[in-house]
């Protein structure tokens, strides 16, 4: 029998090549996707896995025909995916004073919500047909509070976190499951801009290795790491005074003038 696949966008960098990573580890096929192709090429070849093992479909997930087509791209070549996860997103601070900044809202959800739903689109129905798969959305913990100058970035993770639940919901009795994925603060190229400090901050391998384990395992949401989750469960219970007294002085993302998204 062939190893089993997992089909990962945004696998040029951060999160999604770590997850590429401990899915090669575990034997798993690959399908990744990116609009870095070139790069995504070269570290597959550094990685040592072979063409058989390992297909690079290049596409923008913020423009669906793109990710639609590298999905079919993937089913004509390799087959459906066991595990499809939607790893895909952009970070850039905004000041909604800002008439630019509107712009960074609208391609924020452009990548973060649609192109997340895109990814999925392509094989929900083969997969219900089989009575099979996985589909996992990444979220953030950004998603529990809005956080000052994060708007459009907190605004979009929640979004993440809403559709998957309500995916789950429609997915019941088919046998395809959706997991949401919450991380902290995890050590990639996204994050190393930000100007403030990063609690319980997590190397991308050890946040794959933990992924991976909770998607194995069927969670249905899970954050990492495990501190996190506590943090999440006391902002969530914090009064809006309070809350908004804690994080009046917190650092901001730099907005696209100053740091172009990744």
């Amino acid at each position: 029998m062939k190893a089993p696949l997992v089909f990962i966008t945004g696998a040029s960098s951060g999160i999604g090549q770590a997850l590429a990573a401990r899915y090669a580890l575990a034997g798993w096929r690959l399908a990744l996707v990116a609009r870095r192709t070139a790069e995504l090429q070269a570290w597959a070849q550094a990685q040592g896995l072979a063409a058989e093992r390992c297909a690079v479909y290049g596409a923008d997930v913020a423009v669906p025909d793109s990710i639609i087509a590298a999905a079919g791209q993937c089913l004509a070549a390799q087959g459906l995916p066991d595990v499809v996860v939607a790893s895909a997103g952009i970070s850039v601070g905004m000041d909604t004073a800002e008439r630019a900044d509107l712009d960074v809202m609208r391609d924020t959800f452009a990548t973060n919500n649609l192109g997340l739903a895109a990814s999925f689109h392509p094989f929900l129905a083969p997969m219900r047909q089989r009575g099979s798969g996985t589909l996992v959305g990444i979220a953030s913990v950004a998603a529990i509070r809005g956080l000052p100058g994060h708007g459009a970035y907190c605004a979009s993770k929640a979004g993440v976190v809403a559709y998957c639940e309500s995916l789950r919901g429609e997915c019941r009795g088919s046998g395809v499951r959706v997991v949401t994925v919450l991380p902290g603060y995890i050590a990639t190229p996204l994050t190393a801009r930000n100007p403030y400090s990063m609690p319980f901050l997590m190397a991308a391998p050890d946040f794959a290795d933990r992924a991976f384990r909770a998607i194995e395992a069927g969670r249905s949401t899970v954050v990492i790491p495990w501190q996190m989750a506590w943090v999440v469960r006391v902002m969530r219970l914090l009064p809006d005074a309070l809350f908004d007294r804690l994080v009046s002085g917190r650092g901001r993302k730099p907005r696209r003038t100053a740091a172009p998204p990744g």
